[in-house]
């Protein structure tokens, strides 16, 4: 086949018998410090918006940069190695935050505890489990595949590298006696470096100060009444789009046009002369407006259409799966003898301890008493952690990290545990959190998958040693694991608000011998009542909403513990004013188990979904990528599309160049790789991703700085608000698409 002759006549950027600097001291603890920052930034983001950005660009090139700063101060340049060392191990953190803001939080929501205990667990065990599940994968996944699957993000990370390789690094490469190689290489990373300033700015310029509307959106009436179309104008989505290209791109926002024209327009046509609430929206369908209809209809749909799609990648993929299960066994039964024959580029965590490895931490899952765990559970957690990590890894390898629907999978895994525990006869509130702690561990062991598979495919284009960078993520996932978890804690603490029960709740009361748990109000409430309560989670609404009670000796409910993520009170009852958090994927999570649990969620929705993937199967479309369009708002797909659609234009103009016309389809998209765009297109993606932490700053730290730009953007700016808006909006995106079909475009130069 083409494709396998493309992996096995690959030649990393620096070959397998360099011997370069790799996993030192230095490189490591920086990845892993850049990794819990990352993680931090990314932690706020998601429950603040329920997403986060890809971290491996970014931290590669702040690597890079403190490499250089260091190196301008008399200590020694590092290497490519060592840099895609400091990458791996600083990419951790964001997906580890991920998993931890789209799970976690839905513990609050049921009315429980977050324990420091618990979300620590979850994070490691979910985390180590993610990257041992995608060793055995990455000879399928990342050689075997080479030419299928892009990792735009990995394919961007390792131009990045490449781009700013030391005179070491490209003399181990053979770039050396090449007279035109630092000035190509310049050349390259005047381009990437370029395009991160500008997405850099552009991102801040945007979203920080408000610049101009960031998601400009047209609602349509009659006769499609409830349609829309909305593109997030950013400019990290625009680079995945260029890289990933017009197939998956195409096919991604085809599924968004399915929601957003199809699927909503014909929900509201049908349900618009209800005149009580569908199930399970709870508020009348003509009220709704597209993103209401999408959340109580759509995501549900989409949930399905992922889960079946990733049920038949997975089948698809199964043989080189096993055909990679299969040569992994017989090389740790070979032993040790043939390890020095394996060339350094090839070398991975033996099989062996990965097997052990993964067992003990299902033996830790199963007997740990803060997961409230059961044998069932773990094993569930072992069946869907392999599912799911496949399938993100693969979609990983399609559309990037950035678009990846770990939270679908999540919402699959929530699905079928919780299924499974109803037909088992286990509904009790105990169960809500031994499902959600199964979802929980699943999603960031997805997340995690996906992340190592980025990096293990950043390392296979520049040379790195798989082994060393999987030790790498390893450390860094453990590490980022221990800080997140009480800073997810310490942003609930901080918004979180003890009403009186005289408010909401007067007479509300209990069986205060029944109660065993004890807490003190914390925060600045602390000061006013500083007595000992005992505590209630209240799972019904009689007498009182529910959720967690601090109630007196006599069993009288003092006050209602109102959450700092997802709480509903914003203000104490001093009269001052609370920042909460929303976590709108955790919001969904505890309705999935809530709904199942109790016998309430609309499985014909999910089997919608899963009809529209198998509708797709059968026409000869894969359906995983559709799926995701379905489940991702068009806002998220649209950017891709059109970034896809430059890279069709770009490679159509210059495949009529004179030296690319006696080229095959294959060795024409290998030229494009490689080309002028997908540098720019990495730059974007850096700069996006990087601009994330300088928002979580102004937004999570400035807040009145953040409200007074609010304000006078809102007030002033005809870019941010008022009739126009949309149509302005779309200027600057325009100007930075233009700015890469013009970088991208290439010269005639003909072949002597």
């Amino acid at each position: 086949m083409p494709k396998e002759t493309s992996a096995s006549a690959f030649r990393p950027y620096i070959p397998a018998s360099a011997n370069l600097p790799e996993m030192t001291p230095r490189a490591l603890i920086m990845g892993v410090i850049l990794g819990m920052i990352f993680g931090a930034s990314s932690l706020y983001l998601v429950l603040k918006v329920g997403l986060t950005v890809s971290a491996s660009i970014p931290v590669a090139v702040i690597a890079i940069t403190l490499f250089r700063l260091t190196n301008k101060l008399g200590g020694k340049d590092s290497t490519i190695l060592e840099n895609s060392i400091t990458q791996t191990a600083g990419s951790a953190g964001e997906s580890l935050a991920f998993g931890l803001g789209v799970t976690m939080p839905a513990i609050l929501i049921l009315g429980f505890d977050l324990e420091i205990s618990r979300v620590m667990l979850v994070g490691c065990l979910g985390g180590l489990l993610g990257i041992l599940l995608m060793i055995p994968m990455r000879r399928t996944m990342i050689v075997e595949k080479h030419g299928e699957l892009k990792y735009p993000e990995g394919t961007a990370c390792a131009e990045v590298l490449k781009a700013a390789a030391t005179d070491t690094s490209r003399e181990a490469a053979g770039e050396g006696s090449n007279p035109n190689a630092q000035a190509d290489a310049n050349r390259r990373a005047a381009i990437i470096f370029g395009g991160f300033g500008l997405g850099l700015f552009y991102k801040i310029a945007n979203v920080a100060f408000k610049g101009w509307k960031d998601t400009p959106e047209t609602v349509f009436g009659a006769p499609l009444k409830g349609g829309s179309i909305g593109a997030e104008v950013s400019p990290e989505l625009l680079g995945v789009g260029y890289i990933i290209g017009p197939r998956i791109a195409s096919v991604m926002a085809a599924g968004g046009v399915m929601s957003y024209l199809l699927l909503i327009p014909m929900i509201k046509f049908f349900g618009d002369a209800l005149s009580v609430p569908l199930t399970p929206g709870t508020k009348l369908i003509s009220e709704m407006s597209a993103h209401d209809v999408r959340s109580a209809y759509i995501l549900y749909i989409g949930a399905g259409a992922v889960a079946a799609g990733g049920l038949v990648s997975l089948a698809r993929a199964m043989p080189t799966i096993w055909r990679s299960l299969s040569a992994g066994l017989a090389g740790m039964r070979s032993g040790s003898a043939n390890a020095a024959s394996v060339l350094r580029t090839d070398q991975d965590i033996p099989l062996k301890w990965v097997i052990i490895g993964a067992l003990a931490i299902i033996a830790i899952i199963t007997f740990a008493t803060p997961l409230h765990m059961n044998f069932l559970g773990a094993i569930l957690i072992l069946v869907f952690g392999f599912l799911f990590a496949t399938v993100s890894s693969r979609l990983t390898g399609e559309i990037g990290s950035s678009s990846n629907p770990i939270s679908g999978m999540t919402v699959a895994t929530l699905l079928f545990t919780c299924l499974i525990f109803l037909v088992m006869g286990w509904t009790g509130g105990q169960y809500y959190v031994t499902a959600l702690s199964v979802g929980a561990i699943v999603c960031i062991a997805s997340s995690n998958a996906g992340t190592t598979s980025q990096d293990l495919k950043t390392g296979y284009l520049v040379g790195s040693t798989p082994k060393l960078q999987q030790y790498a993520i390893l450390a860094g996932a453990f590490s980022s694991a221990l800080i997140l978890g009480p800073i997810l804690l310490k942003l609930n603490d901080a918004g979180t608000v003890y009403v009186p029960a005289a408010q909401v709740a007067p007479a509300l009361k209990t069986d205060a011998g029944k109660l065993t748990e004890t807490a003190q109000l914390q925060g600045p409430q602390a000061e006013q009542d500083k007595a000992t309560y005992k505590v209630w989670h209240k799972n019904d609404a009689v007498g009182g909403p529910a959720g967690k009670y601090l109630v007196n000796n006599e069993g009288q409910a003092m006050y209602l513990v109102d959450p700092g993520i997802n709480g509903t009170y914003n203000k104490r009852p001093d009269g001052s004013e609370v920042k909460k958090y929303d976590a709108p994927k955790a919001v969904l999570m505890s309705y999935i188990i809530k709904g199942i649990l109790d016998q309430q969620l609309p499985w014909t929705l999910v089997l919608f979904g899963v009809m529209i993937a198998l509708v797709l199967e059968m026409a000869g479309i894969p359906s995983l990528a559709f799926a995701v369009g379905v489940y991702l708002p068009l806002s998220s797909s649209a950017p891709l599309f059109i970034g896809g659609m430059i890279r069709w234009l770009v490679d159509r103009r210059n495949s009529k160049l004179d030296q690319y016309k006696d080229l095959n389809e294959e060795e024409m998209q290998a030229a494009g790789d490689r080309s002028s765009g997908v540098l720019l297109s990495s730059g974007y993606i850096a700069g996006g991703a990087l601009a994330g932490i300088v928002i979580a700053f102004t937004a999570g730290i400035l807040t009145d700085f953040d409200k007074t730009i609010g304000d006078w953007a809102t007030a002033h700016n005809p870019f941010f608000n008022g009739p126009n808006a949309d149509a302005l909006s779309l200027l600057p995106y325009l100007a930075i698409a233009g700015i890469l079909y013009w970088v991208a475009r290439e010269k005639n130069s003909a072949r002597s």
